[in-house]
């Protein structure tokens, strides 16, 4: 399994984020081919020493790296990127990684 992580920084305004993130990019985003989960955090984004400088992370799985490679240069992968001008202007950070059980 492949995962994208997406660490968005906190926004000035965070219910303006999360307007335009669950109404319009999540639905975006599922439109990805190859999409197997979408995972969001819920509540504030914390280290184990206290607060952090995310607002959100979420966590996009795909059965492999090559499946996630494929989404985001589809069209529909480049869409949902392009979207990020729209409501991430605090910054966000991807990640992109395979998984394995140990």
């Amino acid at each position: 399994m492949a995962k994208l992580v997406a660490l968005y920084k906190t926004p000035s305004n965070t219910e303006a984020f999360d307007a335009h993130y669950f109404s319009k990019h999540v639905p975006l985003a599922k439109t990805i081919t190859g999409l197997q989960r979408y995972e969001v955090s819920t509540g504030p984004v914390a280290t184990p020493q206290g607060g952090s400088p995310y607002h959100l992370a979420a966590i996009l799985s795909f059965d492999s790296m090559e499946s996630l490679q494929q989404a985001l240069s589809s069209p529909e992968g480049r869409a949902t990127a392009g979207d990020l001008a729209n409501f991430a202007q605090a910054g966000v950070e991807l990640l992109v990684f395979d998984t394995k059980d140990v």
